[in-house]
């Protein structure tokens, strides 16, 4: 009788679902600090994204490693999201394990080759660049106007200004998809125009970036900020200030996507509750409400009409998160680290 009790116990974790046992590893790891079906667009700058079926907000490296870890024990699909520029969320959301990144820690130290700044991935940096030039740090403030994270803008190698981050990028430390701890100099990267190394693995694969470390200079609080002030009034003056992903395209090789678009009649046209910004034609905005569906049915119209007046294919400069359907040139994208950053 007491076998057959345990064996109809077996049986019965046996018959537990894989979402069950999912809900069952995360939770027990993560308690109340996992949630359920949490919707993401109050995350991402487009204000818009379906819920991830897991969420977790880290604060700390150590808890950012955590939660890899056990996402990979779990064998459950995880992406983690910085501060949410440069990508669209799907309406349908995300499977699997969204992962927020809030690691904020920074330090500026000697090097051998001057002040080095040392910072964690989920520092904003906005936030960052505000913080330096209060400290007569200098080097980062053309920064303020990348509303994304150091990961993300690593990534993508975020640029702005006529700057890009390869220019002061010293080293990364990444974690591999096996968990496995690496630092790569900057050398190794492969940093390019809206490009690194990190983009060359499929979004699965892609090691996620925990810090990183930049040259940085002495400089008197005063001067630092009168050029923060400038890069401020620059973005101000010419960038939208209504919710959007970034640029949305990538500058073709000798020209400007903002220019194509506007050219093509696209600047202020709307499809929904989504709009080809009338400041700057590049910058998708969200009136309000706007779907992701709005907003693809913009970028197809946009590829569809540049594409026939001018042969030139658009390329995404945001990242598609979630579930879609396949596009033309872009296939669907459910997980990997992410390149907010704009993050441009």
């Amino acid at each position: 009788m007491t076998k057959r009790r345990g064996r109809r116990q077996w049986a019965s974790r046996e018959t537990l679902s894989r979402s069950d046992l999912v809900r069952i590893i995360l939770k027990g790891a993560f308690g109340e600090r996992l949630k359920a079906d949490e919707p993401l667009a109050p995350y991402t700058s487009f204000r818009i994204g379906g819920p991830a079926q897991w969420f977790l907000r880290v604060d700390t490296v150590e808890d950012l490693k955590e939660a890899v870890h056990v996402a990979r024990r779990a064998r459950v699909p995880f992406r983690v999201l910085g501060g949410g520029s440069n990508v669209l969320v799907s309406d349908e959301g995300v499977e699997g394990l969204v992962i927020l990144n809030r690691s904020k820690r920074f330090s500026v130290r000697p090097g051998p080759d001057g002040l080095r700044l040392v910072v964690d991935s989920g520092v904003s940096l906005p936030w960052l660049a505000g913080q330096l030039a209060q400290g007569g740090i200098g080097g980062l403030e053309w920064t303020i106007g990348i509303p994304g994270t150091v990961g993300g803008a690593v990534v993508q190698n975020a640029g702005a200004w006529g700057q890009e981050i390869k220019s002061r990028l010293l080293w990364v430390e990444w974690l591999d998809r096996q968990g496995h701890l690496e630092t790569v100099d900057a050398e190794r990267l492969n940093l390019g125009y809206r490009h690194s190394l990190l983009l060359e693995f499929p979004p699965a694969e892609r090691p996620i970036v925990l810090r990183a470390a930049f040259r940085v200079d002495r400089e008197t609080p005063e001067a630092v900020q009168r050029r923060l002030r400038r890069y401020i009034l620059r973005r101000t003056s010419s960038q939208p200030r209504m919710p959007s992903g970034g640029s949305t395209f990538r500058n073709p090789p000798g020209d400007y996507a903002g220019r194509l678009l506007e050219a093509v009649g696209l600047k202020g046209y709307r499809i929904g509750n989504a709009q080809f910004s009338t400041k700057h034609a590049n910058f998708i905005v969200n009136l309000g409400g706007a779907t992701a569906a709005d907003v693809m049915a913009l970028i197809e119209l946009a590829r569809q009409r540049v594409r026939e007046q001018f042969g030139v294919e658009l390329e995404l400069e945001i990242e598609l998160v979630g579930r879609w359907e396949a596009t033309s040139s872009d296939e669907e994208t459910v997980q990997g680290e992410g390149r907010e950053g704009e993050d441009e």
